[in-house]
């Protein structure tokens, strides 16, 4: 398994982004957030086809502060089921990846 991640959600517009993504920031447990604007979504929800105009934030973080992301996303995300998933990330830069391990906090600190 990769230690790192890349975690995505969405939310229904760019203030939303913004206050998510600097909450998580500022918790450590994302290196970075990019938000990419407008995104169109189709999905399945209570019985309706529904499409929406979103924003898509891709997440890098670390595998071991999932549990602790995913915590987080219960308090701070507005949605009653927000998308949460990750994928792995196979490859990437020593000095990327690096500068993510100095910049999120590890799985085992998360009382601090």
């Amino acid at each position: 398994m990769s230690d790192y991640i890349l975690a995505m959600t969405t939310v229904g517009d760019e203030p939303t982004a913004v206050r998510l993504a600097h909450a998580l920031l500022e918790r450590r447990l994302v290196a970075c957030v990019n938000v990419v604007a407008r995104v169109r979504s189709f999905y399945h929800w209570k019985g309706v086809i529904e499409e929406a105009d979103e924003q898509l934030l891709l997440m890098k973080t670390r595998e071991d502060c999932f549990d602790a992301l995913r915590t987080a996303f219960a308090e701070l995300h507005p949605y009653d089921v927000p998308e949460l998933i990750a994928l792995p990330i196979q490859n990437g830069s020593a000095a990327y990846l690096g500068w993510v391990d100095e910049n999120v906090r590890r799985g085992e600190d998360e009382g601090s």
